[in-house]
């Protein structure tokens, strides 16, 4: 057991470092939104989701429902379910419901695509290693990002405030040069948040972020459906 959780923690380790600098940013970000480092480092600690705390500090700082707050994480974060359903395929014996359960908390794009890499099945300590290195690194990073928002120049915090965009572009421009599908849903998405931001601005942020992505979905959906092989 001992054994798993130190392999766990440094394969972890380069999902902190990343971490460490993506939510600095959000840190960042969190303090322009109103919010105090304080808080900004709980909801890092309680959710481990870049892009829904991303969307749900706009929320907070435009003074959104907390309908609008729970549909957005819904349309974010539900591929996290599709990520535990394919990495259960993985899980060790040892995996109880107890287990499983607690090892949620911690099921991000980094940590899936790890355990997904392993050719062994995946055990708890294994699991509970790698989580507990980028929960540190995620939670940390915040809170740096928050205290040096409220300490650095509004220019330089604007400025640091893109790391966390920086993140996003980096997981889309990839794949989206090298698929045609992933390029137009990517697009669609963009254009029509372009849409909400300057014509239709009388739409919450939130519900422009759930709209976009349904409706960016469904393009994709109907224009690229997924072949499926037959016998």
């Amino acid at each position: 057991m001992a054994k798993d959780f130190t392999r766990g923690m440094a394969h972890g380790i380069p999902i902190a470092l990343g971490y460490l600098s993506v939510s600095f940013g959000f840190g960042i970000k969190a303090v322009q939104a109103g919010l105090t480092t304080l808080t900004a480092t709980i909801i890092s600690a309680l959710n481990l989701t870049s892009a829904g705390q991303a969307a749900g500090v706009d929320i907070i700082a435009a003074g959104g429902t907390l309908i609008e707050m729970a549909l957005v994480q819904l349309t974010i974060n539900i591929r996290y379910s599709l990520m535990a359903i394919s990495l259960s395929q993985k899980l060790d014996n040892k995996f109880t419901l107890p287990h499983r359960i607690a090892a949620s908390y911690g099921i991000t794009d980094e940590i899936f695509a790890v355990c997904s890499a392993q050719k062994e099945p995946v055990t708890p300590a294994y699991m509970y290693g790698m989580i507990l290195i980028a929960f540190a690194g995620w939670v940390s990073g915040t809170a740096l990002g928050s205290a040096a928002g409220e300490l650095l120049p509004a220019s330089i915090s604007s400025a640091m405030g893109i790391v966390l965009y920086g993140m996003f572009l980096a997981i889309i421009v990839p794949p989206a040069r090298k698929s045609v599908s992933v390029l137009a849903v990517v697009s669609a998405a963009a254009g029509i948040s372009v849409l909400f931001r300057f014509v239709l601005t009388e739409v919450s942020s939130g519900f422009a972020v759930i709209i976009s992505a349904i409706i960016a979905a469904a393009v994709g959906a109907l224009l690229f459906p997924v072949k499926e092989d037959t016998e």
